[in-house]
């Protein structure tokens, strides 16, 4: 019984160290193509469509998950758990990622369709040469406001303070945006690191609380489309979804100064599957699927060819697609290192508990 056991046991090992040869044997590319494309993005931030299609024209299955924050996904992504193959952060994050070694460097060998993207939105400070990254969406950060509970239209930063907008106005939930507005509407940068402009930014927030209904996040679409509040700071893909479900909300971008924000593709350093990360943004690049994806999401497309092909109210729209002269005062988020980042939150917190 033994040597029968022995037997079996030897044949077993065999079989085994045969198996893993094989599986050595076997082309790489072949074992990728089992291997699903793993997509970390942000909510609702992809056409469903696009993904089936996708995988209907490479054979390639898609794992899809979400994140509600940069700083959520670039946790996730820095501890390595999970085999990311395409990531979507956001300019300042790609910054902070690419100097940490969490990104792979982009072979632009492999991309097709980069010609279709604005020049405008390409070789930008946060990444030059789009080492690391490919354009996505970019939008602002704006006011939203409903013409059937404000009479005197909102144009400036500085209007947000008027007395009229008492308990009328809702906040998004973010450091860098609301202190943003405040740097902004006194003539300073959004990304300052001068002590006395943000402590003048915060006492300047302080008097700004009367006329403050509430600081939220997500839930500001529904509070605007139902008629909760008169007023709302808001990215401009958040606001097209909101003037689409009511005719009588708008979106303005102050002159003056504001956020240019962008969202690009990436390669995490977890990447398993490269070819198909490399399928997937040559998929996204295509203009028939960006013109699709910007119609779902609402957000604007930096692919100019499928910008052509948009219905006009949303091409000739200056909210969302503003001329190059109004993108001079527009300004991306520097990243500012952990010390200025923890100051600007700070100072936000301390906003948030100001009594009314």
């Amino acid at each position: 019984m033994k040597q029968l056991i022995s037997f079996l046991a030897g044949i077993g090992l065999i079989l085994l160290t045969l198996g893993m040869m094989i599986l050595q044997l076997q082309p790489k590319d072949s074992q990728d193509q089992k291997r699903p494309l793993v997509i970390y993005n942000w909510g609702d931030y992809i056409d469903p469509e696009l993904i089936e299609q996708f995988t209907a024209e490479t054979g390639i299955r898609v794992q899809y998950e979400t994140f509600d924050s940069n700083e959520a996904m670039y946790t996730k992504v820095k501890q390595g758990g999970t085999t990311y193959d395409i990531a979507i952060p956001s300019e300042y994050m790609i910054q902070k990622m690419s100097q940490e070694g969490l990104l792979e460097k982009l072979d632009h060998s492999k991309i097709e369709g980069l010609e279709h993207i604005d020049p405008s939105f390409l070789d930008q400070s946060f990444d030059p040469q789009n080492t690391y990254s490919i354009p996505y969406f970019w939008g602002t950060l704006g006011i939203v406001y409903n013409d059937q509970l404000i009479k005197d239209v909102p144009q400036h930063w500085t209007d947000l303070w008027k007395p009229e907008y008492r308990n009328q106005i809702m906040l998004i939930d973010g450091a860098r945006e609301v202190m943003g507005l405040s740097l902004n509407s006194l003539g300073f940068s959004i990304n300052s690191q001068k002590m006395s402009e943000l402590e003048q930014a915060t006492e300047h927030l302080y008097r700004l609380t009367p006329n403050i209904k509430a600081i939220v996040a997500d839930e500001m679409k529904t509070y605007m489309i139902q008629n909760n509040a008169g007023l709302g700071v808001t990215f401009s893909g958040e606001a097209r979804q909101m003037l689409d479900a009511n005719e009588h909300l708008h979106y303005v971008v102050p002159p003056e100064g504001s956020n240019l924000w962008f969202d690009n593709i990436v390669i995490p350093h977890t990447v398993k599957n490269r070819e198909a990360a490399y399928a997937f943004i040559n998929f996204m690049l295509r203009p028939d699927v960006a013109l699709q994806n910007a119609e779902y999401i609402g957000y604007s497309t930096p692919n100019l060819t499928a910008q052509a092909e948009l219905p006009d109210e949303l091409r000739l729209d200056q909210s969302f697609y503003p001329s190059e002269e109004a993108k001079q005062n527009l300004e991306v988020y520097q990243n500012l290192g952990p010390k200025w980042l923890g100051i600007y939150n700070d100072l936000f917190l301390q906003f948030k508990m100001y009594p009314k």
